[in-house]
């Protein structure tokens, strides 16, 4: 009764959930052009994910993994299926998710076959996997409505059925640690907890040991994706594309929202998109975006790049952005080795990377 009372307070006066306001990017998000300068290490089809075991770099495109040896990539091994989600286990296997329906363990990167397999029917939008406590794997699903590769229809959905799975390579085993969440992407172990993504709430939240939530970092400006540990302590966090207050109005809006889904082609919605500026069929364009020509850095962002620097508690200490008139946008992983922060930006299809030293003193200035 409560929780009702509430809702319908908060969609009367424009607040809480119902507001459609967006934070800014102040603070330690202040916005530079570190990733649009940053180093194109190289280009793929469909980049996907990053792992890595501190001696090799590993890339999941399309249904291919590859290894990236110096300025050139070696293919490790080939999948019937797409690999939506990857990473290096601390034994030296490795981790894949194919097609967000199932996960495969491999006692090394180029071992013949899988040495445990993970399936279930309720699996759809597996996006994201990461060591967890006592050799189990963390993996977390979007949503159990919709597949990995719609996962703009979730958002417009306004889905909350994403979650977080343990899974026991020793036993076999699936373990659901969270459930309804609203699209979980990206998790990581951090001491005793283990850090979640949850995208549509645009926030990042920590599972203890017992399994109790608790919010770490809220209101952020983007929608927040895959983690990576840094070397230093801490996090790297993706953003895949930032908000905008039209995007927030048409969620709330629920009648335009059925009826554009209904009758337009997704790739012309009123969303998020992991690259833009590519068709004159575009919602958001003219002068709010351009002037005399030129993307305004400052316009509303349909699409973005933007990967956050994370404190062991989950602060942010600093950000690296492409902006919106920059096009290494859709930043969905992201690595760090050898000093260096690699990222893939799935807008262009590009691998980058950002040298470190020195990067967090000079955007303090």
């Amino acid at each position: 009764m409560i929780a009702a009372l509430k809702s319908f307070t908060d969609r009367l006066l424009g607040r809480g959930d119902a507001t459609i306001t967006v934070p800014s990017f102040d603070g330690a998000l202040k916005p530079n052009q570190i990733l649009e300068n940053a180093e194109i290490v190289a280009q793929f089809d469909a980049p996907e994910d990053l792992a890595t075991d501190g001696k090799a770099l590993y890339i999941a495109d399309g249904a291919v993994i590859l290894r990236l040896d110096g300025a050139a990539t070696t293919e490790v091994r080939r999948f019937d299926r797409p690999v939506t989600a990857l990473c290096c286990l601390p034994d030296g296997g490795i981790a894949v998710a194919l097609d967000g329906r199932e996960v495969q363990v491999f006692a090394t990167p180029s071992a013949p076959a899988a040495t445990v397999t993970f399936s279930d029917s309720s699996m759809q939008a597996i996006n994201a996997l990461a060591p967890g406590p006592g050799k189990t794997l963390i993996a977390t699903d979007g949503s159990t409505a919709r597949p990995y590769r719609q996962w703009v229809h979730d958002l417009m959905e306004r889905g909350r059925s994403g979650r977080v799975l343990v899974l026991d390579p020793a036993s076999g085993s699936i373990r659901t640690l969270a459930s309804g969440l609203a699209y979980a992407f990206g998790a990581c172990a951090g001491g005793n907890d283990i850090f979640v993504s949850e995208s549509w709430r645009h926030r990042v939240i920590a599972f203890g040991a017992d399994g109790s939530p608790r919010t770490v970092l809220e209101h952020l400006p983007v929608y927040p994706s895959r983690l990576s540990p840094a070397a230093s302590d801490g996090f790297w966090l993706t953003a895949f594309t930032a908000r905008t207050q039209l995007v927030e109005f048409v969620l709330r809006e629920n009648a335009y929202r059925r009826r554009m889904m209904a009758e337009i082609d997704p790739e012309y919605w009123i969303a998020p998109k992991l690259k833009s500026g590519q068709s004159f069929l575009e919602p958001m364009q003219g002068a709010h975006i351009k002037t005399m020509g030129v993307v305004k850095p400052w316009a509303p962002p349909r699409s973005y790049g933007l990967v956050i620097r994370l404190d062991a508690d989950g602060v942010p200490r600093y950000a690296l952005h492409s902006r919106v008139d920059g096009v290494n946008h859709g930043i969905v992983a992201a690595v760090e080795m050898d000093g260096a922060l690699f990222a893939i930006a799935k807008g262009p299809g590009r691998l980058l990377r950002v040298r470190l030293a020195g990067i967090e003193q000079e955007l303090r200035g």
